[in-house]
């Protein structure tokens, strides 16, 4: 399957790509920054793009995903650092994906949500359906992002699904992994030497790879029965017992502060999941803790060193007010610039030369151009002020007021002003309109080569697999396309010897069934592979009999010596015709996808198998004698040679035995001892006119017993070293 990951760097995407990697699906990663690189595991292809990108239903048809996951409340792209505006980005980006996804309306998405929507004291464990209580920004914005999944679902017809998961924690690598409460109580006692803890609180605590095998339960399954699910463990446990906990496992000074708190007991239950999909926890709470102030202690520096310096005073305030003297520095500007002007004024004022000089109006000029209409306005009231102090030294300030000339001056000046500044702020806007409108072109232009660049490596890998890689399609086509060319005798010879290829093993078998309760071996490639002996009762092996009666792939996942790795059955008319055994697999091999894998190749051997049979069926009247089970020459020969050459290749073993009687008892044979032999062993005659048996998976000491029956009987035998000797010259 295409799974899509959207979410920033931490320990639980790597899980996630890992486990899925593993599982033999194609992981595509959206990381939801253009600009910062972050680290992640290797996956099938990366987008950086932001959530608010203009390409984003390009990215999803791109991907074409069957499961895209949002990694919601362990997304690390959002800092919560208690500001309201990071609600807006996490509800807006979350509905831009929604947007974008309902549009593809393709596959499945799930939202990872926490327990962090929960708060209080709950007597019995919380249910999906409890309403929510959680205290906080954070606990309000997941709130909002799992009724906002909900209203998707139900109005607009889309498989979503919200996951819970319950105190999450993971063992961190470095100090940014310090995110879980175990975490950090490790890292409180390794640096201060004493850990907070709650009197009251009780929770359970889930480990991340049990979070991981969750979230794969649900991502493999075709159907579900919620559209919300607690994922949660048995390690219900109190604050204080985890620092207790965390205290021992440290082995260092330390005591334990208490303290209480509004939160009680807050448990989730995760009943409806554990019942539907059989699943449950098997992180050790305890060894974990061990392991992590294990992890911790060893790593002290990584941890401790990385602390963020506390800035002086002087800064901070610089950090908290930077936006006001941003703002007041203009006026700050305009006043002191104002000075020179003044002076200036004074200067020219009654002079020969520049008594027609308004420095004035040059003061407010400058600022229109360089602020606009703002500053200009400004400017102009200081150089007013400027004028009616300076006219006052001669004259009294009522002259002034009702002077004609000095209201026409400060119309002059305002005009002047408030026209200069308001040209210069319109040309500020239409360049950064035009500004904007070619950065937004540029970002579409490189969004578009980002994803044409993707396409096009996407499209080179998948043309690469077409041509020669070993799981591809033509690959695939070109080692199987021999069936065709092989003789009907020697088809599951050559199946044995392409499954070799194919799985990587050496060990392969073959199983004819003989009647619904018993299997009889037909061809085998190793040892290890007919370890299981010439003849099964199929029906006792329980997980086989199940796997094959309903047409899947049997995997051995719990490494049963007894099993064989992987089978998968050979049908007609739905009936298991042949049963084909693995041996000798790597774990990596025992997936989903590598079943799916064996069933395409079973497919194409199951044609060329049922071809070949029905070849041999209608050509029975001219392969045996008359009425009886005795070959004719031709059809013996071939059968012969075909066993001969799988024997020199170690995937049958076999007997050649010469029967010493005249051709007039042939018959005679045929009617006392063919049914006294098995239906895989063959009578028919050679070239040389005389009558042979050929013993399938049989050694030369069991062929002994056959002889010693036949002689019984009154006809001597002799058994063949090679074919050629039977040859007629």
């Amino acid at each position: 399957m295409n799974i899509l990951l959207a979410g920033g760097s931490c320990s639980l995407m790597d899980s996630m790509i890992l486990k899925l990697r593993k599982e033999g699906h194609r992981v595509f990663l959206l990381t939801g920054d253009k600009y910062r690189h972050n680290k992640y595991e290797r996956v099938f292809e990366k987008y950086d793009f932001a959530y608010d990108c203009e390409n984003l239903n390009d990215i999803l048809e791109s991907v074409n995903a069957d499961v895209t996951i949002l990694m919601g409340a362990f997304d690390t792209n959002y800092r919560w650092n208690g500001e309201e505006r990071e609600i807006v980005h996490f509800i807006s980006h979350l509905v831009n994906i929604l947007v974008a996804y309902s549009v593809v309306k393709k596959g499945r998405l799930i939202f990872l949500s926490s327990d962090e929507i929960y708060n209080g004291n709950y007597a019995d464990d919380i249910t999906e359906d409890e309403p929510f209580s959680g205290i906080g920004i954070r606990a309000d914005a997941l709130s909002q992002a799992e009724e906002i999944c909900e209203n998707f679902r139900m109005n607009r017809g889309l498989d979503i699904v919200t996951l819970r998961l319950d105190h999450l924690y993971s063992i961190p690598k470095e100090k940014k992994d310090v995110n879980n409460i175990c975490a950090r109580m490790c890292l409180d006692c390794l640096r201060d030497g004493h850990i907070k803890a709650k009197t009251e609180h009780v929770f359970s605590l889930l480990y991340e790879k049990d979070a991981v095998e969750y979230i794969y339960q649900l991502v493999k399954k075709t159907k579900h029965e919620r559209s919300r699910y607690n994922l949660s463990s048995n390690d219900v446990i109190s604050e204080l017992k985890l620092a207790a906990m965390v205290q021992e496992a440290m082995g260092i000074e330390s005591n334990i502060a208490a303290f209480s708190d509004s939160n009680g007991r807050c448990v989730l239950s995760g009943r409806y999941f554990e019942q539907e999909y059989g699943v449950h926890a098997f992180g050790n709470l305890e060894k974990n803790i061990k392991d992590m102030a294990s992890y911790m202690k060893k790593h002290a520096d990584v941890f401790l060193n990385e602390d963020e310096l506390k800035l002086p005073w002087w800064k901070v305030l610089i950090e908290k007010w930077k936006w006001l003297i941003k703002v007041l520095f203009p006026f700050f500007e305009n006043m002191v610039c104002f000075i020179p002007f003044f002076m200036m004024n004074n200067r020219t004022v009654g002079s020969e030369y520049f008594a027609n000089l308004d420095p004035f109006l040059l003061y407010v000029l400058l600022f229109a151009i360089v602020y606009g209409q703002q500053q200009a306005t400004f400017s102009a009231i200081l150089a007013v002020a400027g004028y009616i102090f300076r006219q006052m030294y001669t004259r009294s300030g009522f002259e002034v007021l009702v002077d004609y000339n000095t209201y026409v001056w400060i119309a002059q000046l305002f005009i002047l002003g408030l026209v200069v500044g308001y040209m210069r702020d319109q040309i500020r806007t239409m360049r950064l309109e035009s500004q904007e409108l070619e950065e937004h072109l540029n970002r579409q232009i490189v969004d578009i080569r980002d994803i044409n660049e993707s396409n096009v490596r996407v499209k080179e890998i998948m043309e690469q697999q077409l041509i020669d890689h070993k799981d591809s399609i033509g690959k695939i086509y070109s080692i199987t396309a021999g069936l065709e060319q092989r003789m009907p005798d020697e088809v599951i010879f050559y199946a044995v010897e392409m499954l070799e290829k194919l799985m990587q093993t050496k060990d392969v078998a073959f199983y004819n069934v003989v009647n619904r309760d018993y299997a009889r071996i037909f061809s085998a490639s190793s040892h290890k592979a007919r370890s299981l002996g010439n003849s099964i009762r199929y029906k006792e092996m329980t997980e086989i009999y199940d796997a094959l009666s309903e047409q899947k792939v049997y995997i051995n996942k719990n490494m049963d010596e007894r099993y064989p790795l992987m089978a998968r059955g050979i049908y007609e008319g739905g009936q298991v015709q042949m049963i084909i055994m693995l041996w000798g697999l790597n774990w990596e091999k025992m997936t989903l996808g590598q079943a799916n894998f064996l069933t395409v190749v079973s497919y194409l051997i199951q044609n060329a198998v049922l071809r070949a049979q029905r070849y041999m069926q209608a050509l029975e009247e001219q392969r045996y004698s008359g009425h009886s089970r005795i070959l004719e020459p031709e059809a013996f020969e071939s059968l012969v040679q075909a066993y001969m050459n799988a024997e020199l290749k170690n995937l049958v073993e076999c007997v050649l035995i010469k029967v010493d009687v005249g051709k007039e008892r042939y018959r005679e044979i045929d009617e006392h001892m063919s049914r006294q032999m098995r239906d895989s062993d063959y009578l028919g005659m050679m070239p040389d006119g005389k009558l042979y048996i050929l013993l399938t998976n049989t050694t030369r000491e069991s062929a002994a017993i056959v002889q010693e029956r036949f002689e019984k009987n009154g006809y001597k035998t002799e058994c063949m070293e090679k074919m050629a000797v039977c040859r007629k010259e």
